[in-house]
């Protein structure tokens, strides 16, 4: 569905940092449970989210549909941010927009903001997890561990990374905590990767009004190159929340009792989505949410879909200003003082489903961390990770038995 469904999901993950109420600010939920310095890291979140969308919209011109959780790259990114020191520190905080807030507060902030997240509804469910997979022969500094627990209640665990296991119980770990509509994050574990990062995102939400399937019909949807697909379409009359100016129309669809919607924003006939998301920044965001009114009469039809989504964010992360942290210039002191550790890679993974019923949405980021070959090491490296040759020799002789060379080693 082109870009259109890939603005939409933005923007629903994105109102869950809002939690859609009457003037379609902060809930009161949110607001009585939040102190200022977590409102600043929601602000500091959505900023980043933003961000992030607009390089990847930008960025990805093979995938029709995108979709990115900006709350859970933000967990997972601000577990690691706790072992960051010096530049690699500074650059974290500028690329997650944390200005003027200490390590205490963005943690104390992070965990006030997943408890205000908890849903207190019956038809919505909103499960975010957190983990720690770190090799059995390396040390991780029991500060950050105590850390991690204290703050974002991750479960920590070592693995022996050269065993399969290490891998099927990453990926278990993933597949429960999204109910298994994301399997698999993890493919393999290099030599030198000692340490694993996760968050995991379930929401299900019911809709307040959900949509009468005998309603759903066949009906062309026109993309932006003029190509016609059919799609099932949705449809009910109710009333809802609405905004529009010269750029597109929008609504709400509340789910259950209203803390959690989707917003839909549809571009005006000459307008295209890259023209909303060419204006997608922190202030007309905050104005566009002022401006919803309730209007008593919407005709509302959405198509039905379901898609996943995976991406690398490591050339986007740099580019907004973190790049440090993926070099072996990286500085990494606070899980381990001694090892020269960097960030080998953050992959992000989503699913969602939408349907009469309401929403399925699961997102998944992992952040491996690897060993540099910078620094002290009592140990001379010597990996046969490339193709090689090899002698046998008789040594009283020197005679040489056997030579060979070898591109492609293979056992059976």
């Amino acid at each position: 569905m082109k870009q259109i469904v890939a603005f939409i999901l933005l923007l629903c993950f994105g109102s869950i940092f809002f939690l859609c109420s009457e003037n379609s600010g902060p809930s009161s939920n949110l607001k009585n449970q939040e102190n200022l310095k977590t409102e600043a890291l929601v602000n500091a979140d959505n900023e980043f989210g933003i961000e992030l969308f607009r390089k990847i919209a930008a960025s990805d011109h093979n995938t029709e549909n995108i979709m990115v959780s900006p709350l859970s790259v933000s967990l997972a990114l601000a577990m690691t941010y706790n072992g960051a020191g010096g530049e690699t520190k500074a650059a974290m905080e500028k690329t997650l927009k944390l200005h003027g807030l200490t390590s205490e507060e963005i943690n104390a902030s992070c965990q006030s903001l997943v408890r205000a997240l908890s849903s207190l509804d019956e038809k919505v469910i909103l499960e975010i997890a957190n983990s720690i997979f770190y090799r059995n022969d390396f040390s991780v500094k029991e500060n950050f561990t105590q850390t991690i627990q204290t703050y974002y209640q991750a479960v920590i665990r070592s693995l022996d990374f050269l065993s399969p296991e290490a891998i099927t119980t990453i990926n278990e770990w993933v597949a429960d905590k999204t109910h298994n509509k994301i399997t698999k994050i993890i493919h393999e574990i290099n030599p030198d990767h000692v340490l694993f990062l996760l968050n995991a995102i379930y929401f299900k939400g019911i809709w307040q009004t959900e949509f009468d399937e005998n309603k759903t019909f066949q009906r062309y949807f026109t993309q932006e190159n003029d190509k016609q697909i059919m799609v099932e379409m949705m449809s009910h009359r109710d009333s809802l929340f609405y905004f529009s100016n010269e750029l597109f129309k929008a609504v709400e669809i509340p789910y259950g009792k209203g803390n959690y919607c989707m917003q839909v924003f549809l571009p005006e006939p000459d307008k295209s989505v890259n023209d909303i998301v060419l204006q997608l920044n922190e202030d007309n965001w905050k104005s566009w949410m002022n401006n919803f009114n309730k209007v008593e009469k919407i005709d509302l039809q959405l198509p039905k879909f379901k898609f996943k989504y995976e991406i690398k964010l490591n050339d986007l992360l740099s580019a907004m200003g973190m790049q440090i942290a993926f070099t072996n210039g990286a500085d990494f002191s606070g899980i381990h003082e001694n090892a020269p550790l960097r960030i080998d890679y953050v992959k992000h993974k989503t699913f969602v489903e939408v349907n009469e019923e309401g929403t399925e949405a699961a997102a998944v980021t992992i952040v491996g961390i690897e060993l540099t070959s910078v620094g002290p090491s009592e140990y001379i490296p010597f990996h046969v990770d490339r193709p090689f040759l090899f002698t046998i020799i008789e040594k009283e002789t020197g005679a040489i038995l056997f030579i060979a060379k070898v591109m492609h080693p293979e056992y059976e």
